[in-house]
């Protein structure tokens, strides 16, 4: 009984309502306890513990949230520092901090 403590649970209710994204996150890996009326009565759970990233990918990719990239990353830009603000500080930096002392 000690494993239900650490699973996600979702009502009956959450279930029927959102069952499209409850099998998404299986899919992911997570395990759904269902309960009714506060007693568990199911647990969904992924057919494999493996995380297919290939399928994730595709399915993010089919829905427009993520395009995937064709070429190579730029490993140097990535590896050079990037640029550093005029005035030698952060300006975004300064502003919160001068929030914070007034207390905005």
């Amino acid at each position: 009984m000690a494993i239900l403590a650490i699973m996600e649970t979702a009502t009956i209710t959450e279930v029927k309502n959102g069952l499209s994204a409850l099998i998404d996150r299986v899919k992911a890996g997570e395990s759904i306890v269902v309960t009714d009326r506060g007693v568990p009565v199911a647990v969904i759970e992924p057919m494999s513990a493996r995380v297919d990233v290939d399928d994730r990918l595709a399915r993010l990719e089919r829905a427009g949230i993520i395009k995937r990239g064709t070429a190579p990353p730029p490993l140097d830009l990535m590896r050079s520092p990037g640029p550093t603000p005029r005035g030698g500080g952060n300006i975004a930096v300064e502003y919160l901090l001068e929030e914070r002392r007034e207390g905005r």
